[in-house]
C-alpha cells in the first residue's frame, strides 16, 4: 500500500466515517507517522495502524513509548486475529513473529516479550501482571460470562448468533434474545477499556480499575432508572445468574423457613431459571470461569426449595385469562404460608413472547395482605418498560430484575438486580451462600453489602465493558420522546401483521395488551415482540418443530446468495432475529418452534449505522429491511429440501460484503 493511500487512511479516520471497522473511531484526531513504502500485504495494514494509533494515544496521555508499545501490541494482535480464518495463507505467513504471543490467553514469559519489544524488565512485569485486563474491546467482552459468549472460529460469531463487533450489514430484529453491538455500544465500550487500561499503565491496581469501572457502570444505571441512594444494585453475568442472586436474598431474610418459589411460565423465560430458582447449578460453567456440574446444588442455598409453576397457556397454547392465572397463583401462596413456608412470588415482565403476569394491582393487593412476609422478584429481564414502571415495581418492595442486551441491545450477558430499599438493607449484615463465590465477585455488589464479605476481592471486567455498550444505548433511548417511541411501535407492529398476513405459511401468536399501571408511559402497552409459527412444507398439517425452526433462523443469517443467484438482493441478505420458542401446538404430541421478530432501542433511538438519514428515510429503510425478513423466510419454506442438504450456517458478514469490502485487518472504508 503506497503512502499516499495511509494518508487517505488517515483523513477517513479523522473524519470518522470508518463504520466498517469501530475499532478505530475512538482514535479519530490522532496523527501517526506513515511509511513511505507500501505494506507488503493490505490485510496487514489494519494491524500496523491499530498498534500505532493505540500506542499514540496512551503516550499522548503520559504513558512511556516502550510500555504503550507493549500494551497496544496486545490490541492490535487480537484486532487482526479475531478473523484469522479469513487471512490468506500468505498473510498469515507474513505476520509479524509478536503476534501470536501477544494474542495469547496467557501472557508469554518474560524473556519473550523483552525478545519482541524494547522494554524494561518492570515495564515487562507491568504487562504480564495485568495480562487479563488488555486486549480488544470486543475481546475483553467475550469474558465473565460462559460457553455461550464463546466466538466461533468458522463464523465469528457466538452462541446467539451475533458480536461483540458491530454488523451494520445485517438485518437486526432479535432484541427479544440477543443483538450484536452497535458502533454506539462498541464505541462506548471501547472508551471505557481505554480509561481502565490508561490507568492500570499508571499503576492502578487490576481490581481498583475494574471496580471503578463497574462503580461507573452503577451510577449509569441508576441514573437511567431515577434511583434513590438507599435503591441498590447488583450487577451479574446474565438474566439467570440475577434469578440465583434474587433466590440468595431471600435466603438473606432468615434461614429458619423453606422457600417455595413461585415461577410464572418458566417455558417462557431462560432456560436455566428453573434450576437458578432452586439453586442449581445452570450450566456446566460460570461468569467466573469455574467448572461445574450442570444441576448440581449450590453450595450453601437450602436444598429444600420447591417450585411452583404458574402457566400462561392451556395446554393447546391459548392464553389463560389474566384472573385464572392470578387466582391460581393467590391459592398457591395462600397454601405455602400456611404451610410455614417464605415464598418467592415472580412476575413476568415480559416473557419471551410478550406476556406480562401477574398484574401490577395483583401485587398490591397481595403486599396488602401479606406484608413482607414474602418477596416479590420482577422478571423484566426484556427492559420493555420504562423507568417509572420500574420505580413503580421498587415501591412495592420488588427486586427487579434487568438486562442491557435485550430490548436495549446492548451485547449479550449483561444482568443486574435492582434492590428496593428494604431488600438492600439485608446486604448489611448476614452473609451469602458460599457457593455464588463461583458466580460473583465482592465488587459486582455495592461497596458497602457486608453480606458480600466471603466473594473472592474480584469484579467482572467483561461485564463492565458489556454494561458501558448498553447504556450508550439506554441513554440514546431516553432522548426519544414517549409518544415517538409509540408512533415507531405502532408502524412496526403493522408492518409484522401486514408480513404474517401476506404468508399463508405463517400465523401470528396473539398478544394482548400489557397493562402497568398509571405510571406506564404510551408506548408501554404497544407490544414490540411478535411470535410467529410456520407450517412445514414438507409435512402438511403441521408447524415446524422446534429443531426445524431453528434451521430458519440459522439459515436467515447467513448469505444464501450462492444457492440461490437468481434471489441475490434477498438470499444475500444477513437477518437476525429472536431464537425459536417451543409452544403447544393443537392436535400435535410435539410442540411448535415459533419464531419472533422484535423492536429494539436501536429501531426508537436509530440504528447508528444510519446516522445522517432523516428520521423519515431511516424508519422507511428499517421498515423495508424488516419486510425483507419475511421474504426470506418465505424463500427459505419453498426451497426446504435444498436448504436441508445444504444446511448453510451463520457468518459475520455477507460473502460479497467480503469480497468487495477490506477484511478484518485492513482499515480501508
Amino acid at each position: 500500500m503506497q503512502a499516499a493511500a495511509f494518508l487517505e487512511i488517515e483523513r477517513d479516520l479523522l473524519a470518522g466515517v470508518i463504520r466498517q471497522q469501530p475499532e478505530f473511531t475512538v482514535f479519530k484526531g490522532i496523527s501517526v507517522p506513515l511509511p513511505s513504502q507500501p505494506c507488503a500485504h493490505q490485510a496487514l495494514a489494519g494491524l500496523y495502524l491499530r498498534h500505532a494509533l493505540e500506542s499514540a494515544w496512551f503516550t499522548a496521555r503520559g504513558i512511556a513509548p516502550a510500555l504503550a508499545s507493549l500494551a497496544a501490541a496486545r490490541a492490535a494482535a487480537q484486532f487482526i486475529m479475531a478473523e484469522a480464518e479469513a487471512l490468506a495463507p500468505a498473510e498469515r505467513a507474513a505476520l509479524p513473529a509478536w503476534v501470536h504471543p501477544m494474542a495469547a490467553d496467557v501472557a508469554p514469559g518474560a524473556e519473550v516479550l523483552a525478545a519482541h519489544f524494547p522494554a524494561t524488565a518492570a515495564q515487562i512485569a507491568l504487562i504480564r501482571r495485568i495480562w487479563p485486563l488488555l486486549g480488544t474491546a470486543e475481546g475483553l467482552m467475550e469474558t465473565g460470562g460462559d460457553i455461550r459468549l464463546a466466538r466461533d472460529p468458522r463464523s465469528a460469531l457466538n452462541g446467539y448468533g451475533c458480536s461483540h463487533r458491530p454488523r451494520p450489514w445485517a438485518i437486526t430484529f432479535a432484541s427479544s434474545t440477543a443483538s450484536s453491538s452497535s458502533e454506539r455500544g462498541y464505541t462506548a465500550a471501547d472508551r471505557a477499556r481505554l480509561r481502565a487500561t490508561l490507568a492500570l499503565l499508571r499503576g492502578t491496581t487490576s481490581r481498583n480499575a475494574v471496580r471503578q469501572s463497574l462503580n461507573a457502570v452503577r451510577r449509569g444505571i441508576a441514573k437511567v432508572f431515577g434511583l434513590r441512594p438507599d435503591e441498590q444494585i447488583i450487577l451479574a453475568a446474565s438474566g439467570t445468574d440475577t434469578e440465583l442472586l434474587a433466590l440468595a436474598l431471600t435466603h438473606l431474610a432468615g434461614a429458619a423457613q423453606p422457600i417455595l418459589n413461585i415461577l410464572i411460565a418458566p417455558e417462557e423465560t431462560g432456560r436455566g431459571v428453573p434450576m437458578a430458582a432452586r439453586g442449581l447449578h445452570f450450566a456446566v460453567d460460570t461468569a467466573l470461569g469455574h467448572d461445574v456440574t450442570f444441576q448440581a446444588p449450590v453450595a450453601g442455598f437450602r436444598a429444600d426449595t420447591a417450585l411452583a409453576n404458574i402457566p400462561l397457556r392451556e395446554a393447546d397454547g391459548a392464553l389463560r385469562a389474566a384472573a385464572a392465572v392470578e387466582a391460581e397463583t393467590a391459592t398457591v401462596m395462600a397454601n405455602a404460608m400456611a404451610q410455614g413456608q417464605r415464598v418467592i412470588l415472580h412476575v413476568l415482565d415480559l416473557s419471551k413472547t410478550g406476556l406480562l403476569a401477574p398484574r401490577p394491582a395483583f401485587l398490591a393487593q397481595m403486599r396488602a395482605l401479606y406484608g413482607d412476609a414474602f418477596d416479590i422478584v420482577v422478571d423484566a429481564c426484556q427492559a420493555r418498560l420504562s423507568p417509572a414502571s420500574v420505580r413503580a415495581y421498587l415501591a412495592l418492595g420488588a427486586v427487579v430484575l434487568i438486562t442491557g442486551s435485550k430490548f436495549f441491545t446492548g451485547p449479550p450477558f449483561a444482568g443486574a438486580a435492582l434492590l428496593p430499599a428494604p431488600i438492600a438493607a439485608r446486604l448489611a449484615s448476614a452473609r451469602l451462600p458460599a457457593g455464588l463465590d463461583a458466580y460473583f465477585g465482592r465488587d459486582d455488589f455495592p461497596s458497602r453489602a457486608r453480606a458480600a464479605a466471603n466473594l473472592p476481592p474480584v469484579g467482572n471486567y467483561g461485564l463492565a465493558l458489556r454494561w458501558h455498550a448498553a447504556l450508550a444505548e439506554m441513554q440514546a433511548l431516553l432522548r426519544v420522546a414517549p409518544a415517538q417511541r409509540a408512533e415507531i411501535l405502532e408502524g412496526f407492529g403493522q408492518i409484522v401483521r401486514a408480513a404474517v398476513a401476506a404468508q399463508p405459511a405463517l400465523g401470528l401468536l396473539g398478544t394482548p395488551e400489557i397493562h402497568r399501571g398509571p405510571q406506564a408511559e404510551p408506548w408501554e402497552h404497544l407490544p414490540s415482540i411478535f411470535t410467529f409459527s410456520l407450517r412445514a412444507p414438507h409435512a402438511p398439517g403441521r408447524c415446524l418443530t422446534p429443531a426445524e425452526a431453528r434451521n430458519v433462523y440459522l439459515w436467515l443469517n447467513t448469505d444464501l446468495s450462492a444457492l440461490f443467484p437468481a434471489e441475490q438482493q434477498i438470499a444475500a441478505r444477513i437477518c437476525h432475529i429472536g431464537q425459536p420458542v417451543p409452544l403447544p401446538q393443537p392436535g400435535c404430541a410435539e410442540p411448535q418452534g415459533a419464531l419472533r421478530v422484535s423492536a429494539g432501542a436501536r429501531l426508537l433511538s436509530g440504528e447508528p449505522s444510519h446516522r445522517g438519514l432523516a428520521r423519515a428515510a431511516r424508519l422507511q429503510r428499517e421498515f423495508a429491511d424488516l419486510a425483507v425478513v419475511f421474504r426470506k423466510i418465505d424463500l427459505i419454506l419453498h426451497n426446504w429440501d435444498r436448504l436441508s442438504t445444504a444446511n448453510p450456517q451463520p457468518c459475520y458478514r455477507p460473502a460479497r460484503h467480503a469480497e468487495a469490502a477490506p477484511r478484518r485487518g485492513s482499515p480501508v472504508a
